[in-house]
């Protein structure tokens, strides 16, 4: 029998900073642009500040476990390779399949939004063009592809910021009056965690970071601790200006407060800056995606074409072509509410089996967290919001892994058959 090769190995070129960036690039992106609006629809003034804390400690599970096991496990696939090393093959492909269906549904979301803001009568063919340059960019190594989101995060940071102010300086001092739904505010922070489901992207991006087992563990809580006090922050003033009412009924709900509380023209200047965070996201996603599905392939629950890696730039470049493929195909078919909804509930699936893989590591001497009850916190936690996601959103997201179950059934029986 002829040997096999193993698998090519990715270049070890992100530092804690690289990594932090992409972080904050995966997070700082269209969800902060428009999702405050729904979740107040849904949970109210006081519902959303209190669904934004929930929606945090949930993320906070899920960072807690993910920098565990990447700083153990570190190459590329995140709670694909932990499910599988921990639980089994089947937990740890449910977990590959629901992130990659999941976020290439969100990165078809993501290049529309981008459309949709620049061109609002035409977006389909900018929101091809978004997808079709970033894969240009990713294709020439990941270096290139964290210096761009350096770029990106910082005028989105600078837009932000610029809100932030506005706000603060022209707003009426923030008012809030209703009752809690507990029903409410867990549909709320299912909405919002929307918004933060991107730290794990520095655990996919774990074979190209050097000195994993030290930076990984310090990438994630950090961006996510930055990323929850600019939410926190952009939640106030966004109630202080609108009020909770204006706040549910606005499309661009960042604009709105500009228009309401800041100097003429800088709503163009806000809109402007969510193409540019969009486009953020957009870049460090694609990279992610592509990353996981490198690892199914070399694993052979996806073709094994995928695991191919480019000998000069280091890239799976198969995997970030067919995912781009997708992506565009979705961008011209395909609609925003529903794959936002979908990916959302696919995306608390991943994180539910990665808190799981979490709950069989021994306790580590000297640490301070108690690491295994927020794991079984995480899973309860993203349970609890993915069952509390609109039903069209849950229905999706179920007929998606029934789907990737029967493709793992098929494939076992043809091995077995082979």
């Amino acid at each position: 029998m002829a040997a096999t090769n193993p698998p090519v190995a990715l270049a070890r070129r992100l530092g804690l900073r690289d990594a932090v960036v992409l972080g904050l690039g995966s997070m700082l992106g269209a969800g902060v642009f428009v999702v405050f609006a729904p979740a107040a629809a849904a949970a109210g003034g006081t519902g959303l500040l209190v669904a934004l804390g929930v929606a945090g400690f949930v993320a906070f599970c899920n960072a807690t476990s993910s920098a565990r096991l990447a700083a153990r496990y570190p190459e590329s696939g995140g709670a694909y390779v932990y499910g599988r090393e921990r639980i089994g093959a089947f937990p740890g492909f449910l977990a590959g399949w629901a992130f990659v269906a999941g976020k290439t549904a969100s990165c078809a979301a993501m290049a529309l939004a981008i459309g949709t803001y620049a061109w609002p009568a035409h977006p389909r063919p900018i929101a091809v063009a978004a997808v079709l340059a970033v894969t240009a960019v990713n294709l020439r190594g990941i270096a290139k592809t964290a210096r761009v989101t350096a770029v990106l995060v910082s005028l989105t940071l600078a837009v932000l910021v610029a809100v932030a102010v506005a706000g603060l300086a022209g707003g009426p001092h923030l008012s809030l009056t209703g009752s809690l739904s507990a029903s409410g505010v867990l549909e709320a922070a299912g909405l919002l965690f929307f918004a933060f489901a991107g730290y794990a992207r520095i655990a996919t991006l774990g074979e190209e970071v050097r000195d994993p087992a030290r930076t990984i563990p310090r990438a994630i809580p950090l961006a996510l601790g930055i990323v929850l006090v600019v939410y926190a922050v952009l939640a106030v003033v966004t109630l202080a200006v609108l009020g909770p009412a204006r706040l549910a009924s606005a499309s661009a709900p960042l604009a709105a407060v500009v228009s309401v509380a800041g100097p003429a023209g800088l709503a163009g200047v806000v809109r402007a800056g969510a193409v540019v965070a969009v486009l953020g996201v957009l870049v460090a996603l694609l990279a992610g995606v592509g990353r996981t599905a490198l690892a199914m392939g070399r694993r052979r629950d996806l073709p094994a074409a995928l695991a191919a890696v480019h000998p000069s730039t280091q890239v799976p470049h198969i995997a970030e072509l067919v995912v781009a493929a997708a992506v565009l195909v979705l961008v011209l078919v395909g609609g925003l509410t529903t794959a936002i909804a979908a990916s959302s509930c696919l995306v608390l699936v991943y994180y539910g089996i990665a808190n799981a893989a979490a709950l069989t590591l021994r306790h580590e001497p000297g640490r301070r967290l108690p690491v295994r009850t927020l794991a079984a916190l995480g899973v309860l936690g993203c349970l609890l919001l993915a069952l509390t996601l609109p039903a069209h959103g849950v229905l999706s997201g179920a007929a998606v892994l029934a789907v990737g179950a029967v493709w793992y059934a098929a494939r076992q029986l043809l091995r077995r058959r082979a």
